[in-house]
């Protein structure tokens, strides 16, 4: 028997700063299996992985700290303030990511979870939206992502505008979703959304699973 059979793959991601976390809660809290690829991204660069020797390798030893794991603070302002470099940082490190998360989407599925919300900054960047059969992402106010940011990293201001920088276009955010989330107010506003939206989805994945269940 296919494990992936019935399982459906909803992709969350937007801007820095706009409160993915949040639509995230929202979704798990109804009933969604969550991947985070943040976590993933940290797993596939722990302490003595294949992943980690090959960027260690690419962008010289300082990049590891004396305890032989990453020193993401150095590596950040290093990638961050060069998109050549970036690009090859996302070269080294993408495919690990990949692996990591077709993996878990197959331990959700054998556990019997198919509704799963892939919670993945850079969806598009590593192709993780070939997974996806619905995309969802969160936008917000470029000088509500800025403040959002240095509080939440205790960055600069130079430092979140240039992390800003290196994203997607809002205008590619938009053409090629599924659902914009925008998230420039309360808190409350948007988790009533991001209920909303998660209803929507539940439904019409119960529906293509069982005709019987539509409405005409």
């Amino acid at each position: 028997m296919n494990s992936l059979e019935g399982v459906m793959v909803v992709g969350l991601t937007g801007q820095t700063g706009a409160g993915k976390s949040t639509v995230s809660k929202v979704f798990s809290s109804n009933g969604f299996a969550v991947i985070n690829a943040d976590l993933v991204a940290r797993k596939v660069v722990e302490k003595g992985s294949r992943c980690l020797d090959e960027i260690a390798d690419m962008f010289g030893r300082e990049v590891l700290l004396s305890d032989g794991t990453l020193n993401r603070k150095l590596l950040g302002n290093i990638v961050f303030s060069d998109k050549t470099k970036l690009e090859t940082l996302n070269t080294i490190i993408y495919p690990y990511i990949t692996g990591e998360i077709l993996r878990q989407i197959r331990e959700h599925s054998l556990s019997g979870e198919k509704l799963i919300l892939l919670d993945a900054p850079t969806l598009f960047e590593s192709r993780a939206d070939d997974f996806c059969e619905i995309i969802i992402s969160v936008l917000a106010d470029p000088e509500i992502r800025e403040q959002r940011i240095i509080l939440r990293d205790s960055i600069t201001p130079d430092q979140a505008r240039r992390r800003m920088e290196s994203q997607l276009p809002e205008e590619f955010f938009i053409t090629h979703s599924d659902y914009i989330i925008t998230n420039n107010g309360p808190i409350q506003c948007v988790s009533e959304i991001s209920k909303e939206v998660s209803d929507k989805i539940r439904d019409y994945y119960h529906n293509k699973l069982d005709p019987s269940m539509r409405v005409c």
